[in-house]
């Protein structure tokens, strides 16, 4: 077995050459290496193909695990992802990590007693920062902060995303952060809602809205990914057990005019509220009323009798007025 640590733009990566692999590939292409001999030297082009089917591969299950994470159950994500981890190639970890959007989870404020919302957004190593406080938990003397100036518009944003979740949501937790990103800046806001499981019915709805601000003399070019995570479970008598989850993402572009730092939070909430009320509408006629019209195709209120009775009177209804417009 060959190994070689190859240098990349992202970063250093182990890669495994089984002999086996190498001496085929050579025998096929050269025609003059026996498949039962051992290969101690790679040359430049024996390389450059190695990285082209070691690239390949990875590329593949990356795809292949996105593809899948997409049509499983949000609630179990982190579920899924650690048996997903045992399948795919160890170098993948990280990026599908960084990739796949998991549930909100609400962590409480030492230091204020109000709740957050945590993920990666706001976390550096195994801490986590308060939008509250800005402080770490447990604590990291260097993790990183945003600037002074985005502080500020952070508090402002933390306050009035606060009123927004209790207007639409009536409850819930949310949290905005906001970080530098070289000549840009990005603002990623939180809602989390979670039901308090009456009527035998529980479930959630996780929103995460990741904006990119441009700005631009006197205007701002605000780049939104929003992703909702929902899913309901029921278990009762006139039900039975259903279960509806699901995910969706939207990306959508806007410019606005901004003459002052604090007109970023107007023109955010503007952006968060449109693409709220959007995916909303979305979910609610084309899955939710998609699932419906298969429920009711399967399933009906009444008995099969009386939908054989109201079939029969429709076909006679029919059949007179057929006769009486010959």
């Amino acid at each position: 077995m060959l190994s070689f640590r190859v240098i990349s733009g992202n970063g250093y990566l182990d890669m495994v050459v089984l002999v086996r692999e190498l001496s085929l590939f050579k025998r096929q292409r050269m025609n003059s290496i026996s498949a039962r001999r051992k290969v101690e030297t790679v040359n430049k082009h024996d390389l450059l193909y190695l990285f082209y089917r070691y690239y390949q591969k990875m590329n593949d299950q990356f795809d292949c695990a996105l593809d899948l994470m997409r049509r499983l159950p949000p609630q179990n994500v982190e579920e899924n992802l650690n048996k997903l981890f045992d399948l795919v190639h160890p170098d993948l970890a990280a990026e599908l990590l960084s990739t796949i959007d998991q549930p909100l989870k609400v962590k409480r404020c030492s230091k204020t007693g109000r709740d957050y919302l945590i993920c990666d957004y706001n976390r550096d190593g195994d801490s986590y920062r308060s939008p509250w406080s800005n402080e770490y938990e447990p604590e990291l003397l260097d993790g990183a902060l945003p600037s002074p100036a985005l502080r500020k518009l952070e508090i402002a944003a933390n306050e009035a995303f606060d009123t927004y979740r209790e207007m639409y949501y009536e409850g819930g937790v949310s949290s905005v952060y906001a970080f530098d990103i070289g000549d840009k800046f990005a603002i990623v806001v939180l809602i989390k809602k979670v039901g308090d499981g009456s009527r035998r019915m529980k479930g959630a709805w996780d929103s995460i809205h990741v904006f990119e601000v441009q700005e631009r003399g006197r205007s701002a070019q605000y780049k939104l990914t929003s992703t909702i995570m929902l899913y309901m479970i029921t278990n009762n008598q006139d039900l039975g057990n259903l279960n509806l989850s699901g995910s969706m993402t939207r990306q959508v572009e806007q410019d606005y005019p901004v003459d002052d730092p604090s007109v970023h939070i107007a023109n955010i909430g503007r952006m968060v509220e449109d693409m709220e009320l959007k995916m909303r509408n979305s979910l609610q006629e084309v899955y939710f009323g998609k699932t419906k019209d298969i429920v009711n195709d399967l399933r009906s209120l009444g008995s099969l009798a009386e939908s054989k009775k109201q079939a029969q009177i429709q076909r006679e209804l029919m059949g007179r007025l057929m006769e009486r417009n010959k």
